[in-house]
């Protein structure tokens, strides 16, 4: 019984309500061995490359994962099933047979089943609406489960942090992969919280964490308050896809880069709103995408398209986040032509302050969409 006049903590009931459906995700990796069946010094002993071979697995790596629907879907990070002969959902009282249903490797996603699994799902926020300083709260499996449902409290340190992701051949070169754009939160995220819950502070899911960062890759070093999650609504289409039965496999751009190329735009953006521009909040600004970047050669450069324009429609549909721009172009082929309606001010990547924001206008650009691939640079 709690005396009267205690203080309780504003974050309990969310908690409670969420912390059951954060589970642990395993992956098990299958060793071969072969045996000779021979003895040495009293000992029997077995060696590799034996024509009586035998099969074991082992545990690879531990992680954490979100139920996102009723029939046993999790959400979680690639990289925690990466390379699995098999995949296996753990909760305090058992342990479930999973299998990887979708997974997209350049953001780091993926999704699995575990068809007996019946923990209620979590809500979905709206990471595009976050503002720096909102409550973040990670619930993951740190360093495995002895840990689980450990809860870390924190806030929203920064958004649209371009984060480098790096891949490793098999001979050893580490290169960079891609560059993701992430929250950046100080709530304690350790090994195992990878593919775990980012929740705000009513409880809807806004992102998923994917370890400590170093300063130039994804680790657990001694860096402390900073880590890195993914925004929820990155990984939206994929789960939209994956629970309406329309998505298996590799999702990721770089798989069907040579089999099913996309073609783009060419831009880099990040959406502007209310909640991360006091010029929008103003009505200086229109809620839109930013565009931060035009690639040389690229169609929107060639359209006229500059840094600094805001997107507000395409085709005639309300842009108001990346997200919407990018799930819209998602199934747009080559050649096909859109029709960009951006808002534009002058010198605005000069502006220092709400009040250097000079008159703008709305402008309208037919953008004939490429394979940046085979564009000649």
């Amino acid at each position: 019984t709690k005396l009267e006049g205690t203080v309780t903590s504003p974050f309990t009931a969310a908690i409670a309500a969420v912390r059951d459906s954060v589970v642990g995700v395993s992956n098990y990796t299958t060793t071969s061995y072969s045996n000779y069946g021979g003895r040495f010094g009293g000992f029997d002993f077995s060696l590799p490359g034996s024509n009586s071979n035998q099969t074991e697995e082992t545990l690879q790596a531990t992680g954490s994962g979100v139920v996102i629907s009723s029939d046993g879907y999790v959400l979680t990070n690639y990289h925690v099933v990466e390379g699995s002969s098999s995949v296996k959902v753990t909760t305090p009282e058992q342990t479930y047979d999973a299998e990887i249903i979708a997974y997209d490797e350049d953001l780091d996603i993926a999704i699995i089943q575990a068809k007996d699994l019946k923990l209620n799902p979590v809500s979905l926020g709206d990471s595009d609406t976050l503002q720096v300083g909102d409550w973040a709260i990670a619930i993951g499996n740190p360093l495995g489960t002895e840990l689980a449902g450990t809860t870390t409290v924190g806030i929203v340190s920064a958004l649209n942090r371009e984060i480098t992701s790096y891949s490793t051949d098999k001979y050893g070169m580490r290169t960079a992969s891609n560059v993701n754009t992430m929250i950046q939160v100080d709530a304690a995220i350790n090994g195992g919280n990878s593919g775990g819950a980012l929740f705000e502070e009513v409880g809807e899911l806004i992102g998923i964490p994917t370890l400590k960062y170093s300063g130039s890759a994804y680790s657990v070093t001694s860096v402390e308050g900073i880590g890195m999650a993914i925004p929820i609504n990155s990984a939206k289409p994929l789960i939209e896809k994956v629970l309406s039965g329309q998505a298996t496999g590799n999702q990721s751009s770089s798989a069907t880069a040579t089999e099913n190329p996309k073609p783009r735009l060419g831009v880099s953006v990040y959406t502007l709103s209310q909640s991360n521009s006091t010029a929008v909040a103003n009505g200086k600004l229109p809620a839109g995408v930013y565009i931060g970047e035009v690639e040389d050669n690229s169609p929107a450069q060639k359209s006229g398209l500059q840094v600094a324009d805001i997107i507000v429609e395409i085709d005639g549909q309300r842009m108001t986040t990346s997200t919407e721009m990018i799930s819209y172009l998602t199934d747009k082929k080559e050649g096909d032509t859109v029709s960009v309606k951006v808002y534009r001010v002058p010198d605005l990547v000069n502006a220092q302050s709400t009040s250097d924001i000079k008159d703008g206008q709305y402008l309208d650009f037919d953008v004939t969409l490429a394979i940046l691939d085979t564009v000649t640079q």
